[in-house]
């Protein structure tokens, strides 16, 4: 360890890992420590004993089977099909390490208490329960608006500015009720607030173009993929290609001190006594305690079922894996509640196990009482465990201390936030930007 480095990256998270890949691709020179035993930090899949250890409640039951049949994800989030991280993932070619990914079988939306699917084109507009006959043919009409339109044709814009025209300007254009307008910016467009109605109509057009580009797949129900084995696997998929072209991992590592120049610069990272150094540092705000900022707390509840999501409907009851959404206007909430469940099929339990995951940002002093509704849905659970988290952002963005420090996970379901903070610093500790759009010519 007492070497010189380009990079030293503290913690093994996503965010973390995907850094070390595409920065040792680069060429440079990444050392990786990580205080935890295992890979994923926060996005860590684990086995039944280690999620007991984790949460401090003993040995696993017998009932449940065998440990190392469980990889259960500490947060509950997808990959866009079409997204941003699986771009990532073609462009540097880690796909080739053996790693499989399933299409998730549903998504849905709570309506006055009911469970629907999410449509999302012209024609499942038209036969969807969840609106009327004259809304349906509205809700046809634009989803058909955002199909065609092309932020660089101005054939396709049909007359609308939607880099100043608002969200709720542009639902309005098309006489969309609240309810319609409810599910397609929460459960389509996936914001989690209700002040993206009055933001220029752009990003939210091009988030619903995203799902419905996401259902590229013949078979797709849903827009969204998952790796076999869980979460945990995405992060050692980039420290196998950081490992590959050079960097160095060392997992139970804890962080003694980081050290700064006389100028506030970063020089070094020091662990059991030994001293690594290097120009530039990275790490998840767990390393940099006084350079970050609290935003918010998210609620987190993984429950282990011997059974499917109990939701009434049978498209959810026969869905091996979904999305749920409620919405903040549903619950009469300021941000969303997102539910996923997830099966044998995926790896990450026994067969005849599920698993569920329900998040929300938390707005009150009572947080397992705003999941409740989730929980609900959910039927009986044979165990449960709560994880509260502190949500943090950086207070610098690196230039002056030469620290890069990642943001928190939100609670919402997807990773888009997330790869825009990989290539947010990417950017920063670098000076360039990473062209995620193109792929290798053997992918």
């Amino acid at each position: 360890m007492n070497e010189d480095y380009d990079v030293i990256i503290l913690g093994t998270g996503l965010t973390e890992c995907v850094l070390s890949g595409l920065l040792a691709t680069s060429g440079q020179k990444c050392l990786v420590l990580d205080r935890n035993e295992y890979y994923g930090g926060e996005s860590a899949s684990l086995s039944l004993d280690l999620l007991f250890q984790k949460f401090n409640k003993g040995s696993p039951p017998d009932t449940l089977g065998r440990s190392r049949d469980y990889n259960v994800d500490l947060v509950n989030k997808l990959l866009m099909a079409n997204g941003k991280l699986v771009k990532m993932l073609q462009k540097t070619g880690v796909t080739k390490y053996n790693t499989e990914f399933t299409l998730i079988d549903g998504s849905f939306v709570v309506h006055k208490g009911k469970v629907y699917k999410v449509p999302v084109t012209e024609k499942e507009a038209l036969s969807s329960s969840l609106m009327g006959i004259f809304e349906k043919r509205r809700c046809a009409k634009f989803f058909g608006f955002v199909q065609e339109y092309d932020e660089k044709n101005p054939k396709t814009h049909k007359g609308y500015d939607l880099k100043t025209m608002t969200m709720r300007e542009l639902f309005n254009k098309f006489g969309l009720s609240d309810s319609t307008i409810d599910f397609v910016g929460h459960a389509i467009a996936l914001q989690e607030k209700q002040s993206f109605m009055d933001e220029p109509a752009l990003a939210t057009v091009m988030k619903i173009k995203l799902y419905e580009d996401s259902l590229m797949y013949e078979d797709a129900k849903a827009p969204y993929v998952y790796p076999v084995y869980g979460l945990g696997e995405l992060p050692q998929l980039f420290a196998r290609l950081c490992a590959v072209h050079g960097g160095t991992f060392m997992l139970n590592k804890p962080v003694t001190k980081i050290h700064y120049d006389d100028n506030g610069k970063f020089v070094g990272v020091e662990s059991d006594g030994e001293i690594a150094k290097a120009k530039k540092v990275i790490g998840d705000p767990s390393y940099f305690m006084d350079k970050v900022t609290k935003i918010g707390q998210t609620i987190r509840c993984i429950c282990i079922m011997n059974h499917p999501i109990a939701a009434t409907t049978k498209e959810v009851k026969d869905a091996k894996s979904s999305q749920i959404i409620i919405s903040s206007r549903e619950l009469g909430r300021k941000t969303d509640i997102y539910i996923t469940s997830l099966s044998h099929v995926h790896q990450v339990v026994p067969e005849g196990m599920y698993l569920a995951l329900v998040s929300t940002t938390i707005e009150t002093s009572e947080p397992e009482k705003e999941i409740q509704p989730g929980l609900q849905l959910l039927g009986e659970v044979v165990e449960k465990f709560i994880n509260i988290s502190d949500a943090y952002k950086p207070t610098g963005d690196g230039s002056d201390d030469n620290a890069f420090i990642s943001k928190s996970y939100d609670a919402s379901t997807h990773f888009e936030t997330t790869s825009d903070d990989i290539l947010d610093l990417f950017y920063r500790v670098t000076g360039t930007h990473f062209d995620y759009t193109s792929t290798n010519d053997d992918q």
